[in-house]
């Protein structure tokens, strides 16, 4: 089962410099979790009781029609967040989609792991054909391998990081439409410069995998327009190093969940992510990564709470549309205390 569910990694050639015997590494040194450790948090996943770890009724939400989505302009940027880290673009007259996960469980067994409190807005089926998909790391919540294999024939190119190409070739998409980044790997096109930049993270989907595959966000200039979208990440200098190489962004999709004492180094709080946000020079900030699993031992609207009464304290512009409304990327912070 262990090889089944494992990464294959990267090809023999990757000449990463945060690859090393086998394994990508952060920049800074990352608490690595004892065997001693791992057993605490497993013991408190199993005796913890948790409070409000899921909502106990229906979550709003707004319903999108392929219809709809072609009815939007093609002369700006509009987003829909379609629930935890995924979002959708229309990009001019393009569609993007980012980490998109449309399966019921963030798990790699479909009877069993965090489900979703509620459905995407849109199906996989009902999306227009897909442009570019933007992949931030390999985890079951950002990388959802049914979604995947729904995406093969709608999708013209696969954006990913070091090793995950392997992967999407195994799950068979043509390995003309995959386009494997190192960190600050850039490909500048006539109006537009896709960036793979640097996180506080890790990789793995079994027991045997762990770091095999490169985790890392995205920073997008379109035009005139810049977005960056965080995959997940700890607080590190290198939100300040993005903003200051490709920033200001006019909206920032920031990590905002899961989070814990146990796990500080990879996972930001709520107060760490609206500075992340001012790090990277943003303008709007969206929080993503919350609302849709439970995959950590807060309350479900605990990040959303903290990162407004944050937000407030630093007088950043917030954003938190409901799941399936549409925003452009030039609008003004839609200010919706839907938790």
């Amino acid at each position: 089962m262990n090889n089944q569910l494992a990464a294959e990694g990267v090809s023999d050639n990757s000449h990463s410099a945060q690859l090393s015997d086998g394994k990508f590494h952060n920049t800074a040194e990352v608490e690595r979790p004892s065997f001693k450790k791992t057993l605490g948090i497993f013991k408190r996943f199993i005796t913890e009781k948790k409070i409000d770890a899921e909502p106990k009724g229906e979550l709003p939400m707004h319903c999108v029609s392929h219809a709809q989505l072609e009815r939007l302009s093609n002369d700006t940027v509009h987003f829909v967040k379609l629930g935890h880290s995924s979002i959708l673009a229309k990009v001019y007259d393009e569609y993007w989609l980012f980490d998109p996960v449309f399966s019921e469980r963030a798990s790699p067994f479909s009877f069993m792991g965090p489900k979703r409190f509620q459905p995407t807005p849109i199906s996989i089926a009902e999306l227009p054909n897909i442009a570019k998909v933007f992949i931030s790391h390999n985890h079951y919540d950002h990388l959802d391998k049914a979604a995947i294999k729904q995406l093969v024939d709608k999708t013209d190119s696969f954006y990913v990081p070091l090793g995950v190409e392997n992967d999407l070739k195994k799950w068979g998409v043509d390995k003309q439409k995959v386009h494997s980044f190192d960190w600050w790997q850039e490909q500048n096109m006539a109006n537009s410069q896709i960036v793979f930049t640097p996180t506080q993270h890790f990789s793995g989907r079994g027991l045997t995998d762990g770091n095999k595959t490169l985790w890392g966000s995205w920073a997008i200039k379109v035009n005139d327009k810049r977005f960056y979208f965080s995959g997940d990440s700890g607080y590190f200098a290198g939100f300040k190093e993005i903003g200051n190489r490709y920033g200001p962004f006019d909206i920032t999709f920031i990590e905002t969940g899961a989070y814990d004492k146990d796990w500080a180094d990879i996972h930001m709080t709520p107060e760490q992510s609206v500075q992340a946000h001012l790090d990277l020079q943003g303008d709007v900030m969206v929080p993503v990564h919350n609302g849709t699993f439970d995959l950590a031992f807060h309350a479900w609207y605990d990040p959303l709470k903290r990162v407004a009464k944050k937000a407030g304290q630093e007088q950043v512009s917030l954003s938190t549309p409901l799941v399936g409304e549409v925003f452009k990327i030039q609008d003004t912070a839609i200010d919706k205390t839907w938790w």
